[in-house]
């Protein structure tokens, strides 16, 4: 068998349940099973966050999905900032990208392994907690490095197993739904709209990964047509699961106990069937549920860095690809991520590592900042070839709200994530300085070569 039917064996474009797989099971991860229990304690009324976020999400996908028509290529953010803005927008695109994935996929590990401890009790073990994150974060790896193949079953087969538990709570739950559990519509001090803000600053990031199925453009099949489905078919059910779920939690758990609850999925299965398996059950859906979001975050976090080595914006090693998938890239990540993740069990350092996690919700933000912007841009610029003018005034609305969107984002990734995030971004300026002069030189020494030429052949003639 030659190296290149190798290759195709294992390399499989994604078709569009697997590419909305993938935008599904990024977006939820394991944050799913806490959130009832978070926006309890402003009442009801952060269902109303739910609904407005949710808006702007679909926005937000429905922008992507028309980037991705016209630029149906493997980078997503990064292909849209320098289409628009240039190499350097580019850049930041793909480094402020990159380092929202590996930093995420150490914090979903580490989250992972406290469902793990349910099922195989680690009793504080260091050495087995440190092994059983770092293994957590190497499956998916693997499969990412066998092929994209591997990688679509994998995404399907977890999605389809999360969302069986999830959707039993989602809507068998509306079956024991009881209004009196669902306590006041505020529950704070906030007004209603001080209520909303402060709710939807802790759901603002339940919908990071809307863009999956735009940076993967490359991987999914007929991607001008699919990219753009997959992206609202996958935000659409990710909405529908987490307003569901969130409800029926609401209306099962008394109001005052799911204030104070750390398990509320858990709790609501035990009222709903009655017994103690719903700490079993929650725990093994959490943990496929993390499992899947690895698994599809390490493939998006070699996708950017690869698009963006092909046009030297990135070092040429992550432009290697093998099997559909470039390997470097996932190496590399894998390698971060675990680092990190080590550093935080053995330092102590857990307030540094919440605020790396912190600082990847305003890092997230910038390339979703500046694909709405290139949107906007092409649809100002009157070009023909970026812009369908049937759709000029409803693209240009869908446009403002997503870029609403996403400066909301920033907004609510607090001062002291802002201030770190654009740390990072300064960090990532040195970076390109020198990957940008290394693309140079070869253009600057062709340039010299054919100027000299000339010169030498006056030179010669003179002499003769």
């Amino acid at each position: 068998m030659t190296t290149q039917q190798t290759q195709s064996r294992h390399a499989r474009q994604f078709g569009l349940p697997v590419a909305t797989a993938l935008v599904m099971g990024n977006i939820i991860g394991g944050g799913i099973f806490l959130l009832p229990a978070s926006v309890a304690p402003f009442g009801t009324i952060s269902l109303v966050a739910f609904a407005v976020l949710t808006v702007g999400a679909i926005a937000l996908a429905l922008v992507f999905g028309r980037l991705a028509e016209r630029l149906p290529r493997t980078g997503g953010p990064y292909v849209y900032a320098r289409e628009a803005f240039g190499d350097f927008a580019g850049f930041l695109a793909a480094w402020s990208y990159w380092i929202t994935t590996w930093v995420s996929n150490a914090a979903l590990a580490v989250a992972a392994v406290g469902y793990l401890d349910v099922l195989i009790p680690l009793h504080g073990n260091k050495a087995a907690t440190i092994a059983a994150a770092l293994t957590l974060q190497w499956l998916p790896a693997l499969a990412n490095l066998a092929g994209t193949r591997y990688v679509g079953a994998v995404q399907l087969v977890s999605t389809v197993l999360k969302f069986a538990p999830l959707l039993l709570v989602a809507v068998g739950g509306l079956f024991f739904f009881d209004p009196a559990n669902l306590g006041p519509l505020q529950a704070d001090d906030h007004s209603a709209m001080g209520a909303v803000s402060a709710s939807a600053a802790i759901l603002l990031f339940s919908y990071l990964g809307v863009e999956s199925a735009a940076v993967s453009a490359g991987e999914v099949r007929d991607p001008r047509r699919n990219v753009g489905r997959a992206t609202i078919l996958g935000t659409v059910g990710a909405a529908l699961i987490y307003l569901l779920g969130t409800l029926s939690v609401f209306g099962t758990v008394p109001h005052d106990r799911l204030v104070t609850s750390t398990a509320p999925f858990t709790d609501a299965v035990d009222a709903m069937f009655g017994g103690g398996w719903g700490g079993t059950a929650v725990a093994v859906a959490a943990l496929v549920s993390m499992v899947g979001a690895l698994n599809g975050w390490t493939l998006l976090s070699a996708q950017t860095p690869y698009a963006a080595a092909k046009d030297g914006l990135f070092p040429q090693a992550f432009a290697r690809k093998s099997r559909g998938v470039p390997t470097v890239g996932v190496l590399v990540t894998v390698v971060l991520a675990s680092s990190l993740t080590v550093y935080n069990y053995t330092a102590g350092s857990q307030g540094v590592f919440e605020m790396l996690v912190l600082v990847t919700t305003f890092t997230a933000t910038v390339p979703y900042l500046l694909s709405t912007a290139a949107q906007i841009y092409f649809l100002a610029s009157g070009r023909a070839d970026r812009v369908h003018r049937g759709r000029l005034i409803r693209d240009g609305l869908l446009a403002a709200l997503a870029a609403a969107f996403s400066l909301w984002l920033v907004a609510g990734s607090g001062y002291a994530a802002v201030y770190q995030g654009v740390l990072f971004l300064f960090a990532g300026v040195l970076v390109y300085a020198v990957l940008a002069a290394r693309k140079q030189r070869p253009e600057a020494d062709a340039v010299a070569d054919a100027v000299e030429l000339p010169e030498q052949a006056v030179r010669e003639s003179a002499r003769a």
